[in-house]
């Protein structure tokens, strides 16, 4: 399984990273998005990205927040965020999990994870791990993770039964995987034909092992859905 062109502009090679923004002057266009279009982007300057990806005004659209809070995270657990990027949610998610929890902040690009790593010690979350991980696999241990998020990465993933029903074996008993994709409407992102709606979520992701739990409403541009392991096809355990 392959991860393909994560973040609208990662290459097959690069596998999955935050939604990846389009060089504009944010500034002069307050409705463009970070997916602006599908073009090949260079990480090895990741603090020109995190301009980009940490922009305050993303928390408009993005509501960071919301998204945190509709991952039920409690205090002690382990949350992995793929393509986390330059860590837009590493802080929010470390503060829900608290000191005797683990955010594992999970990237394909080298430099991003670098930053990531100095951004924990500067945001003094401890408890942020910032992993380095091949295209070819989740980056997760087997029976790692309570909770999975992935914000507009889905629509990215190439092979999703293969990729989705691998990821089954890095949760937790009682593991939550949480997709947070672009809607069709969305007045920005990929071309409308690449994106997928819930239904189609929700259809590819039975087929790989996973029980639709929920959606979560809000969000004013994305769709939120929660699944869990199928009877059966539960995590790996501790």
């Amino acid at each position: 399984m392959v991860w393909f062109l994560l973040a609208c502009g990662s290459s097959p090679s690069q596998g999955p990273s935050v939604a990846d923004p389009h060089p504009v002057d944010h500034a002069h266009d307050q409705h463009r998005h970070p997916n602006a279009e599908h073009v090949h982007h260079d990480f090895d300057d990741p603090e020109r990205w995190s301009k980009v990806f940490d922009d305050p005004e993303r928390d408009a659209w993005q509501k960071p927040d919301q998204v945190v809070s509709g991952l039920d995270l409690q205090p002690g657990m382990v949350v992995a965020d793929i393509g986390a990027g330059t860590g837009y949610f590493n802080r929010r998610l470390a503060t829900a999990v608290g000191e005797a929890g683990r955010v594992i902040a999970i990237d394909v690009g080298a430099k991003l994870v670098e930053h990531m790593k100095e951004r924990a010690v500067e945001e003094a979350t401890p408890q942020v791990e910032a992993r380095l991980t091949p295209p070819d696999a989740s980056g997760l241990r087997a029976g790692e993770a309570d909770r999975v998020l992935m914000v507009d990465v889905y629509h990215h993933i190439e092979n999703r039964p293969s990729y989705f029903n691998a990821l089954l074996a890095g949760l937790k008993p009682g593991g939550v995987l949480t997709i947070v994709d672009l809607t069709k409407e969305a007045p920005f992102g990929p071309p409308v034909e690449a994106r997928l709606t819930p239904a189609e979520v929700k259809a590819e992701l039975s087929a790989a092992g996973w029980t639709f739990e929920r959606a979560i409403d809000g969000l004013p541009h994305q769709y939120m859905l929660r699944f869990v392991p199928s009877a059966g096809d539960a995590g790996g355990g501790e």
